[in-house]
């Protein structure tokens, strides 16, 4: 039996299927002949008289021809019924209004018979509008109740507002997406006890361990693309002990035209909670800066280098020189710039190690850089504590070789990107970053070229970052290593490091430690336990973490000042700049070549007295 009349069900879908035109003209017809007979019915308390039922017949073609006629110009034939929305309804108040308005000229003046009554058109307009408006809603409030059932996953809506209104009724009208939302949190007191499409506002962030208790969600949704940094971290705090998904709908800069749906929803991640407020320094500076002129980074390939070619990219400088060893990173960065339009621009990747001095000046010759930004460097501190004579080699000679070279073709800038760990270093790494920098400044003091430094901490998502380590082995089930339960550094989000970067080197007439304000430090292992969660697990139970000690040369914290520098402000207050006394450059030269006899020789045991012997506090940390 129950064969038999699913199969009559499916005769009966298809046929609607396929001749679904036709079929909503008919019920649009019925409802015209409807509407009319029950306003003559209702004007004459059911018994129409003769002569009425005369006239009724009379003009029942011209009324239909009238109302399918603006029905289909306000294209209610070709609607979804089920998806039924209030434009829906205005379009038929509206097509249904002047389709009245034009059987009552019709009647009244062309034919010019005025014992049409009066009061059916009034009837027929309000019983059409009910007819058609009502057929619609029923059919969508059926809908809406057969998917009203256990199925999808749980969803409490955090955001009340056009957003959330928007998702919820996307969630409705599309049962495939597998998400019943249960209920919002507004933290606006007089919203709550309110609907939206049926779907209760329970309360403000301040009742969430009670709500949470009460409808067992299986994940949150934020859905407030207006909402601050702060916001969206405070928000996080609130939720983080459920140990639950917990989504995000992009920013309002991200969402097209206004309008968000389903498919716009992403996990929150560690970016969205490291992001902050946008920089709003000086732009035009920098546009004035880059504008038209040749533009040469070091290193472009990199995490840093490549971010600095794209915004380099957008201020369209004449030519954009990228330069690495490394012909991977570079050809993915380059096929991505020749990509996009930007009128006037020159892009030349170059395959180049910063240590082979023909071959830069054999690109210096050709280009002939305005700017150079250096970018390229080993960075990594446990690698570069086993191979301390490669990144004296890397970070030092490749950075004078490139000073140099900038030197001899009358570059006008040179920026040089440090790090934090070149404070008060403890391992080879930070030393020889501080190197570089003694050597950029020292050489800005006898010639034309300007030279900067930019020093910032971590950036989020670099190559080798422990981000990355971290998800990693979240991934392979773990454990999530950290070294020491109270390590913490600072952290800043790649696109926002470079853009003040390039408002650094902006600002820059030759001589200065630019230094990123990098908000405050944080502990590592809050950050493994947020990026367990974040990741869908319960940190210690699902992942656990494991403490391993200190590697050589790591800090438990870092610094962006040491104790010799003078901290002073800028027209930008994410920006700082540090003043310190600097060697003489003949001790930078002595150095230099001393180190040059060491490397030579691999001599690894007196390496460490001639960095200590320049950088004062390097102190290597076993």
């Amino acid at each position: 039996m129950a064969d038999i009349v699913y199969g009559i069900y499916k005769i009966f879908k298809d046929i609607s299927l396929r001749y679904r035109l036709i079929l909503v003209i008919l019920i649009h017809l019925l409802q015209v002949l409807l509407a009319n007979y029950i306003a003559f019915a209702l004007r004459f308390e059911g018994a129409i008289p003769l002569n009425h039922a005369a006239t009724m017949l009379t003009y029942l073609p011209y009324l239909i021809f009238i109302r399918l006629l603006f029905f289909y110009r306000a294209g209610l034939f070709r609607d979804l019924w089920r998806y039924t929305s209030t434009g829906n309804l205005v379009k038929i108040i509206t097509s249904v209004t002047f389709g009245s308005l034009a059987f009552f000229v019709l009647v009244r003046y062309f034919f010019n018979d005025y014992s049409y009554p009066r009061s059916v058109y009034i009837l027929d307009w309000m019983l059409l509008i009910m007819f058609s408006g009502g057929t619609r809603m029923f059919i969508r409030v059926i809908r809406e109740f057969q998917q009203s059932d256990n199925a999808g996953l749980r969803v409490l809506i955090i955001g009340a507002g056009d957003a959330g209104e928007m998702i919820v009724r996307d969630m409705k009208n599309n049962p495939s997406y597998q998400y019943r939302p249960i209920g919002f949190i507004d933290d606006n007191v007089y919203k709550k006890g309110m609907l939206i499409h049926g779907i209760p506002i329970l309360g403000s962030m301040e009742r969430v361990d009670e709500l949470v208790e009460i409808y067992k969600p299986d994940e949150f949704l934020i859905c407030i693309p207006s909402a601050s940094d702060k916001s969206i971290k405070r928000i996080y705090e609130s939720l983080r002990t459920f140990n639950l998904p917990i989504k995000i709908l992009p920013r309002i800069a991200d969402i097209v035209k206004s309008e968000v749906s389903v498919s716009q929803i992403k996990p929150l991640t560690m970016e969205d909670l490291l992001q902050r407020e946008p920089v709003l320094g000086d732009i035009e500076i920098v546009r004035e800066l880059i504008k038209g002129k040749s533009v040469l980074v070091t290193g472009a390939g990199g995490s840093i280098g490549s971010e600095l070619c794209r915004q380099i990219f957008n201020y369209h400088p004449s030519k954009l020189i990228m330069i690495d060893r490394y012909e991977n990173g570079l050809y993915d960065v380059d096929l991505e710039l020749k990509d996009r339009e930007n009128d006037g621009t020159l892009l030349y990747g170059m395959i180049a190690d910063i240590l082979d001095a023909k071959r830069l000046d054999v690109i210096f010759e050709r280009f002939s850089p305005d700017i150079v930004f250096h970018a390229a460097a080993h960075k990594h501190v446990p690698l570069m504590e086993n191979n301390p004579l490669e990144a004296v080699k890397n970070n030092v000679f490749g950075t004078r070789t490139l000073i140099n070279c900038a030197i001899r073709h009358n570059a006008d800038r040179f920026v040089l990107i440090s790090t934090d760990k070149a404070v008060n270093p403890t391992n080879v790494m930070g030393a020889t970053k501080r190197i570089a920098e003694f050597l950029a400044l020292t050489a800005d003091e006898e010639v034309g070229t300007k030279f900067s430094v930019v020093r910032f901490g971590n950036v989020l998502g670099s190559n080798g970052s422990v981000f990355h380590v971290f998800k990693n082995q979240v991934e392979a089930g773990g454990p999530v290593t950290v070294t020491h339960p109270e390590i913490n550094r600072f952290f800043m989000l790649i696109p926002e490091a470079v853009q003040l970067v390039l408002q650094a080197a902006s600002y820059g007439n030759g001589g200065e430690i630019f230094v990123l304000d990098m908000g405050e430090p944080i502990r590592i292992a809050d950050f493994a336990e947020n990026i367990i969660r974040l990741s869908g697990f319960i940190p210690h139970e699902d992942i656990k973490i494991e403490y391993t000690g200190l590697r050589p040369g790591e800090k438990l914290y870092e610094e962006l000042f040491d104790t010799s520098e003078k901290k002073l402000p800028t027209s930008n207050d994410k920006l700082l700049m540090a003043v310190a006394p600097l060697p003489l450059k003949e001790v930078m030269y002595d150095l230099v070549s001393d180190l040059e006899s060491i490397t030579a020789n691999q001599r690894e045991e007196d390496l460490y007295k001639a960095l200590a012997r320049v950088v004062i506090g390097y102190q290597r940390n076993n």
